[in-house]
C-alpha cells in the first residue's frame, strides 16, 4: 500500500495503543506516529520499540462484581436459565453505569437499545418469537448480532469499573464465555440459529456469535 508514514505497532490486534487507560503509553505511540512526519521522504514504514505494558503479564483472575447463578448446565430448566439472564443482566447493569460515569464513553450503543430491551429480545428469542425484531428495517437475524455485540460491550466496560481489574482480553474473554449466564444465551442463540433453515440466521450460527476459540466451553460443537 505504500502510506506516507507508517508506524508498526506490535500489540494486540484491535488495541493499537496498547493496554486501555494506559494515558502515558499511548501518547508515547501517538507521538511516535507523528514524530515520522519529520521524516524528508516517503514511504516510511518504522517499528514501534517496546511491546504493550500488558503483553508480557501473565492472565489475570478476574474478581467478577456480580454474584452469578450456577451454570446453565446445572440449571434444571429453560425458564430458571432466563430468569438467571434478567438477574445477572440487571447487576451488571448497575456496573456498567458506574463505569458510564467514569469515562464519559462507550462502545456500546449500535443498536440503541438498553440493556433490558437487549434481554427482552433475547428471551423472546429463544422463547420462540423468530419473526419480529426490535430494530425497524433490521432483519432479526443482523438485530441480533448487533445486540450481542452491544451486550458484550456492556458486560466487559461493566466488569472494568471494578478497582483492580487489569482488563486484559484474554482474561475478559474467559470471564465472559466461561463464568456469565449472558455467554449461555448468546450460545442458546447460536444453537436455534444453527436449526433454522435461513441462509442468515445459519451464517449467523456458524460464525458472528460465539467465537471459535471459545466454542469448546459449550457442549455442542459443530
Amino acid at each position: 500500500m505504500k502510506p506516507p508514514r507508517a508506524l508498526w505497532v506490535p500489540f494486540e490486534l484491535g488495541r493499537p495503543f496498547g493496554l486501555p487507560g494506559n494515558a502515558p503509553f499511548q501518547i508515547r505511540v501517538v507521538m511516535s506516529a507523528l514524530k515520522l512526519l519529520e521524516a524528508p521522504h516517503g514511504p516510511v514504514l518504522a517499528d514501534f520499540p517496546d511491546d504493550a505494558p500488558d503483553s508480557a503479564a501473565p492472565t489475570s483472575h478476574l474478581a467478577c462484581p456480580v454474584s452469578f447463578a450456577p451454570p446453565p448446565g446445572e440449571m434444571a430448566s429453560l425458564d430458571l436459565m432466563l430468569e438467571a439472564f434478567r438477574n445477572e443482566s440487571a447487576n451488571m447493569n448497575s456496573w456498567h453505569d458506574l463505569a458510564l460515569r467514569k469515562r464519559e464513553r462507550t462502545t456500546a450503543g449500535v443498536t440503541g437499545l438498553t440493556l433490558s430491551e437487549i434481554v427482552t429480545f433475547f428471551v423472546s428469542f429463544i422463547s420462540g418469537s423468530r419473526d419480529i425484531g426490535p430494530l425497524a428495517d433490521v432483519p432479526v437475524a443482523a438485530a441480533l448480532r448487533m445486540s450481542a455485540e452491544d451486550l458484550k460491550a456492556i458486560y466487559f466496560e461493566g466488569v472494568t469499573a471494578q478497582p483492580g481489574t487489569q482488563g486484559d482480553s484474554t482474561s475478559m474473554a474467559n470471564w465472559f464465555w466461561g463464568e456469565t449466564v449472558a455467554a449461555q444465551i448468546i450460545n442458546a442463540i447460536r444453537e436455534i440459529c444453527l436449526e433454522l433453515p435461513d441462509s442468515d440466521f445459519q451464517l449467523l450460527g456458524k460464525l458472528l456469535l460465539v467465537p471459535r476459540t471459545q466454542l469448546h466451553r459449550f457442549r455442542f460443537v459443530e
